[in-house]
């Protein structure tokens, strides 16, 4: 009978910084072994890089880089405990996605990819050829087969691995979060655990980069399937699994599970990791934000006070003719709610200003959308010069059914560095709201309540100029995430007139995407990496 202490890494590298996330790894190995008894730590893929590097993986200093930090850990690192961790690396002129194993200061082996994912955000086959064989590595009598991410998804590596004699699986991944993605992965560990009758360790990254976020949910599942050891989400930290060799060979003994919660709470979660990676690592103050009163940024500005405090965080009401005076109401309460800094400036004498400059060139044409975007455009202004002179980062407050139809004012209301709501539906904005609201009082109820108004114009609504969000959300879910057509989705009892006009603004609006700012991807379809259109194109709605 023996034991073995394995620790899962769940971590949050930057993506870039090799030294530090070599540095990150030395202390997270130290402190396994001293709180754990550490036999074997292993880190999420490609660690020392951060994921995903992207073209900086093209840098020629990138290997020297890695070279140097790899040859630092092997000096500094606990000698007694096997280090596995991910990296990319060039050998004999080809680069690979790589799991290199630490012990006694020096590298013992590499294991090289498999499966390299092209789809949805990810884009390895760019950078990356893929390895051919597998690696089962023994170490304290127990044979370990190593995985990286995709190889699990495959399948093929894994039954390799397994043919090669591999007693326990070990995987390390960067797995960005999406609706419903933990689900899958769950699905994904009993399954293959039950095809092969070994135990799998699934060590996932944590935290923010750019729009992708990582939840984590680090987890080891029996060779039944059954789950072991889930590490909570959205948390950095070290989870030891035990593991016991009996008859039946090597067995993870049950531990820590993370209870489950709400899919609220998981997608709140990753709206607030989003925001608080991308503000901290790019080295902002803060953010400012315009709160109008209305539901958005209502919960924008919640979600910033939950990542940052809001000793970081200022809000703006700049009211023009239209503002109603229940949305200055509500705006104030909110930020006194809150205890963000909160400052009133009209916009009016910017506006008039702005149009007697124009009135020659405007003269003798009817008031239209121009008027409106006026003022939408002037509070940018405004916010950026706050940005600017106080360096804080505008957070825009635009969410995914608004950016879908080009409901959103280019130079105005689209302002800003980040937008933690660019993937969430307005129907998802309100159960989101809610929620917050569960927790402790951070919405006005009213602002939940109330129709939802651009207030660019006297007495207007959301519902003048788009149909009812419940079902503007159920045809955009099925032309963007579902790839169906207009007729698919008339044939599935949506109205065509409705359809047909939805269709055409999602693909009419395209050039403003591509202009809108970054923001948290928590759909598996999210605008930018992974829905990728022209934006001139002779494509008709109906195909």
């Amino acid at each position: 009978m023996q034991d073995l202490t394995l620790v899962m890494a769940q971590l949050d590298p930057l993506v870039g910084d090799i030294p530090g996330n070599a540095d990150r790894a030395i202390e997270a190995v130290r402190e396994a072994r001293i709180e754990h008894g550490a036999d074997i730590v292993v880190f999420p893929e490609l660690f020392l890089s951060g994921y995903p590097p992207e073209d900086l993986l093209l840098r020629p200093s990138m290997e020297a880089r890695l070279r140097h930090a790899r040859a630092h850990m092997a000096e500094k690192m606990a000698r007694d405990v096997l280090v596995i961790i991910g990296y990319p690396g060039v050998r004999e002129g080809k680069r690979y996605n790589l799991a290199g194993l630490l012990y006694d200061g020096q590298w013992q082996a590499e294991y090289a990819k498999q499966a390299l994912p092209n789809y949805e955000v990810f884009d390895e086959q760019r950078y990356f050829l893929p390895g051919m064989t597998p690696l089962v590595f023994e170490h304290k009598g127990a044979s370990l087969g190593i995985l990286i991410c995709e190889d699990l998804w495959d399948g093929g590596p894994v039954q390799a691995a397994c043919d090669a004699g591999a007693d326990i699986l070990v995987s390390l991944n960067a797995s960005p979060f999406h609706h419903d993605k933990p689900t899958e992965r769950r699905r994904l560990l009993e399954q293959h655990a039950q095809d092969v009758q070994r135990p799998i360790v699934y060590v996932n990254t944590i935290g923010g980069q750019d729009e992708l976020v990582f939840d984590g949910g680090s987890s080891c599942v029996d060779g039944f399937g059954q789950l072991q050891v889930l590490a909570p989400s959205w948390q950095a930290g070290l989870m030891p699994v035990q593991f016991v060799q009996n008859e039946d060979g090597w067995v993870p003994q049950s531990g820590e599970i993370e209870p489950s919660v709400e899919a609220e709470e998981t997608l709140y979660c990753a709206l607030v990791t989003g925001v608080r990676d991308y503000v901290n690592k790019s080295g902002f103050k803060g953010v400012v934000l315009g709160l109008s009163g209305g539901i958005d940024s209502a919960l924008s500005l919640a979600i910033a006070v939950d990542a940052l405090g809001p000793q970081r965080v200022q809000a703006v009401m700049m009211p023009y003719h239209y503002t109603a005076d229940i949305s200055k109401a509500d705006a104030a309460q909110q930020a006194e709610l809150l205890g963000v800094h909160y400052e009133v400036m009209p916009i009016e004498p910017m506006v008039d200003a702005f149009m007697a400059t124009l009135a020659e060139s405007f003269a003798g044409t009817e008031r239209d959308t121009t008027e409106e975007n006026l003022q939408s455009r002037c509070r940018g202004v405004v916010l950026m010069a706050i940005s600017n002179k106080k360096g804080l980062m505008v957070l825009t407050t635009g969410n995914k059914s608004e950016m879908a139809v080009g409901y959103a004012t280019l130079y105005g209301d689209m302002v800003g560095g980040y937008n933690a709501l660019k993937d969430v539906y307005k129907s998802w904005v309100y159960r989101l709201a809610r929620w917050r609201n569960t927790q402790s009082l951070a919405i006005p109820e009213r602002v939940i309540e109330r129709p939802p108004s651009a207030e660019l114009a006297p007495d207007q609504q959301d519902s003048d100029s788009l149909p009812g969000y419940d079902v503007l959300d159920a045809i955009l879910m099925r032309y963007i995430e579902g790839d169906m057509s207009a007729e698919a989705i008339i044939d599935a009892g949506y109205k065509e007139e409705d359809v047909y006009q939805v269709v055409k603004l999602v693909d009419r609006s395209e050039y403003k995407r591509r202009q809108a700012p970054v923001g948290v991807r928590v759909t598996p379809r999210g605008f930018g990496r992974d829905r990728r259109y022209p934006i001139v194109n002779g494509w008709q709605p109906g195909e």
